[in-house]
């Protein structure tokens, strides 16, 4: 069982990932193989197996002969965890938050509050990006109008 079928059996939905991203999943399939994962996710086979080991993907099926089998779940929650290292969030907190959700609903708040201060980081972020943007504007506007100053000059 995955730690997205623990949630949806716990609550009756989907409670972690975003919606399902369609084109990346070929024939409605529910079985991938690792080297199929690889290549909708872009992540690479070690570190698939990485997140196996540390618990952020803590069970991932396994066929008759011992090849990992991913469902379309385990792929939403990749999904969810590549939004999560976008902000930006330590993979040690990403653990926490996997076993959260495997702990069940009496976790909520917790996970609230987590993601809340994620959040709040990923909005300070963002401001010091728009700062930055606002200095390269200016900057490339300068010389913009430095460029065409000396276009028009005579040689």
């Amino acid at each position: 069982m995955t730690v997205m079928e623990t949630t949806a059996e716990a609550t009756g939905t989907d409670a972690c990932a975003g919606p399902p991203e369609r084109e990346r999943r070929p024939d409605g399939r529910d079985s991938y193989t690792i080297s199929e994962v690889v290549a909708f996710t872009g992540l690479s086979a070690h570190t698939l197996r990485w997140y196996e080991r540390i618990g952020l993907m803590p069970h991932i099926d396994r066929s008759h002969t011992g090849q990992r089998r991913y469902s379309n779940r385990d792929l939403d929650w990749l999904d969810l965890v590549g939004k999560l290292r976008l902000t930006g969030m330590p993979v040690a907190d990403m653990v926490r938050y996997a076993e959260m959700v495997r702990a069940g609903d009496h976790t909520y708040m917790d996970r609230y509050e987590l993601l809340e201060a994620t959040r709040r980081d990923v909005r300070a972020r963002i401001a010091e990006l728009q700062d930055t943007l606002a200095v390269l504007d200016r900057k490339i506007g300068f010389y913009g109008d430095a460029t065409s100053v000396l276009a028009s000059e005579p040689s």
